[in-house]
């Protein structure tokens, strides 16, 4: 592929590349390199694989362009070999701005310096979505021509498959299918006649010299005017507050009605529809690349897009009724788990552990390289059989006592000890980034627990350099651990007091 990218830099700029850097994937299939000339000019190199996504990028990048709209210029293209060169917009995404900017002012809950690029993406926006959906063809547009029924129910089947079955969400899908299609026809209610950017959001804005250009918008489509401003607004890789959230829709509608005249009341009331489905597609992205394909970076999102989940719920919802939908949702901001925040990655070794649950599956790799270990624990004798336990888990002293006391747990213990000593540190010599070591019994509550608990406590002990995770899977599924201790704290202190 580089020599293609060589004959289309050279057939632009006159000579071919001294350099061709590649450039971290964003989550697609297509791969990008950072091709720099003799002179220090550059250009972005791309390989589209899917070429009905190479043509509504082409044809829209044309369109976009027409009427001077700041998206990148294409220099050469080489359609066969699904290969084209762009303008270099730089190195700086809207997200990376604003992380910058938080680092120059931590104690804020907002960096004041963004305030005036967000107006003028939210200033630009509405031209996209007016002007723009006037300029182009959608005819071109993938996998539809708009952002219709179909499109929303496969959103929130994305959702439901890849976020809600690999979070092991409970569900009735019969219901839950009949609140899917209510909800697409509210949806279906408002202005659906205009440019739908499709992923209008923080790492797909551009920042280069103070003002913003626009990328990856092939997926866009005719649709609501509602779903992009509700990306931006409620980006979870963001975080804006509500009240910014606020004062940026009013100067959103502001310019978008010096284009056409808009009714605010039924504005909001569908924003709030298309603020949802927004995020829960991206909760379904979160999923797929999250739980099933191993990156623990997409989950880093996920306890922000509860809250804002959360929030739609707290301040009306849709005038739709939506129970099996609503009682969904309520699960999703009711578990601990979700709303954990996932560490970043840190520099050296760090070790994932923790326990689950065979009946919910094996638990996924936090490291994403599928190496480490998962250790059975159901050979051990389970706490869990005895009623004074049940309601108790590997955490608490009574169910370490009772453990302790048995000779295999020691044997066990020794087994799990000396495979993870060896692993840390050939890990730590060869320069390694991540090791999972995962503990597995019938509920993920008692014998699991308490070996995660020692194999992390003995690691921070005694390997200061190691990071280390730990987390339960299975804890919102525990019963009422503090009533359960309560009680037999009483039943103690009644069995020592004289009759």
């Amino acid at each position: 592929m580089d020599r293609i990218f060589r004959r289309l830099f050279k057939q632009h700029f006159g000579a071919p590349p001294v350099s061709v850097l590649e450039i971290a994937g964003d989550g697609s299939a297509r791969k990008m390199v950072r091709l720099v000339g003799p002179n220090m000019e550059t250009a972005v190199g791309v390989v589209g694989p899917d070429p009905d996504e190479n043509r509504a990028f082409l044809a829209f990048t044309r369109a976009f362009r027409s009427i001077d709209l700041p998206v990148p210029e294409v220099y050469a293209v080489d359609r066969k070999a699904g290969v084209y060169i762009e303008e270099d917009l730089g190195e700086t995404t809207l997200f990376d701005a604003v992380g910058q900017a938080r680092q120059a002012d931590p104690d804020a809950d907002f960096p004041a310096a963004m305030l005036p690029i967000y107006r003028r993406i939210l200033e630009v926006l509405p031209r996209f979505q007016v002007e723009g959906g006037q300029a182009v063809d959608y005819s071109v547009a993938y996998p539809r021509a708009a952002f219709d029924r179909q499109s929303i129910l496969w959103d929130l089947n994305y959702f439901k498959y890849h976020f809600l079955k690999l979070a092991h969400i409970p569900f009735n899908e019969a219901r839950l299918e009949k609140d899917f299609r209510r909800f697409a026809t509210f949806l279906l209610g408002a202005d659906t006649r205009h440019f739908l950017y499709r992923d209008f959001q923080s790492r797909n804005v551009m920042v280069r010299d103070g003002e913003p250009w626009f990328i990856d918008y092939q997926g866009g489509r005719r649709g609501a005017l509602q779903y992009d401003v509700a990306s931006l607004l409620y980006d979870p890789k963001v975080g804006l507050t509500e009240p910014l959230r606020e004062e940026l829709l009013e100067h959103y509608l502001g310019e978008l009605e010096k284009r056409m005249p808009v009714d605010r009341d039924r504005f909001r009331q569908h924003l709030r529809g298309y603020t949802l489905v927004r995020i829960l597609q991206a909760m379904g992205a979160y999923g797929y690349r999250g739980f099933f394909e191993r990156k623990p970076r997409f989950l880093q999102s996920v306890p922000q897009a509860i809250r804002n989940v959360e929030r739609l719920l707290e301040t009306g919802f849709v005038p739709v009724e939506l129970p099996e939908f609503r009682a969904v949702l309520e699960t999703i901001c009711g578990s601990t788990t979700l709303r954990k925040r996932q560490p970043a990655p840190k520099p050296g070794l760090t070790v994932y552990t923790g326990s689950f649950s065979y009946k919910r599956g094996y638990p996924d790799d936090a490291g994403g390289h599928g190496g480490g270990f998962v250790f059975d624990c159901r050979a051990v004798h389970n706490p869990g059989r005895y009623s004074e336990y049940a309601s108790l888990c590997g955490c608490d002293e009574p169910v370490k006592d009772f453990l302790e006391s048995l000779p295999e747990v020691e044997d066990f213990w020794l087994h799990v000890r000396g495979l993870a000593e060896h692993h840390v540190g050939a890990w730590l010599t060869r320069g390694f980034s991540s090791l999972s070591v995962n503990f597995g019994c019938t509920g993920g509550q008692h014998r699991s627990v308490y070996f995660a608990e020692r194999l992390a406590a003995y690691l921070r002990a005694n390997y200061p350099s190691v990071h280390v995770v730990l987390t339960h899977r299975e804890q919102d599924h525990w019963p009422d651990r503090d009533l359960a201790m309560a009680q037999m704290a009483g039943a103690t202190a009644g069995a020592t007091e004289p009759a």
